[in-house]
């Protein structure tokens, strides 16, 4: 019933921008915390960015600090992520999370493709 659908990805020269949505359906979106990760292969899924339910933002990866920033519209149900001045570095399968009541509701996004080239 719920469902998250990421998009924006894409393939971007360094330096460029992009900004990724999160189109979030079937759920009550201004209760849930939203979050953006990304995994690049043979890493760990990374959390990148946290929207919580109160609305406060934080970043919790600090090589894009500064770079990315996260972004709520209630009225459409998505949440953004803009990134700019974008490095290799950042290549990475980047995902939507969804969380309601930390944790007891856990929802994903198939995931967009950001590929940063040199």
């Amino acid at each position: 019933q719920v469902q998250l659908v990421e998009s924006g990805g894409g393939l971007v020269q360094s330096g460029g921008s992009l900004r990724l949505s999160c189109a979030a359906s079937g759920l009550t979106f201004r209760r849930y915390a939203m979050s953006w990760y990304r995994q690049t292969p043979g890493k760990e899924r990374e959390l990148v960015a946290v929207l919580a339910s109160d609305g406060v933002i934080t970043i919790y990866d600090d090589s894009v600090k500064g770079r990315f920033t996260m972004s709520r519209d209630n009225a459409k149900t998505n949440v953004y992520l803009q990134m700019n001045n974008l490095k290799p570095e950042d290549t990475a399968v980047y995902y939507c999370h969804a969380e309601y009541n930390f944790g007891s509701l856990n929802y994903w996004g198939q995931g967009t493709q950001v590929t940063v080239s040199s």
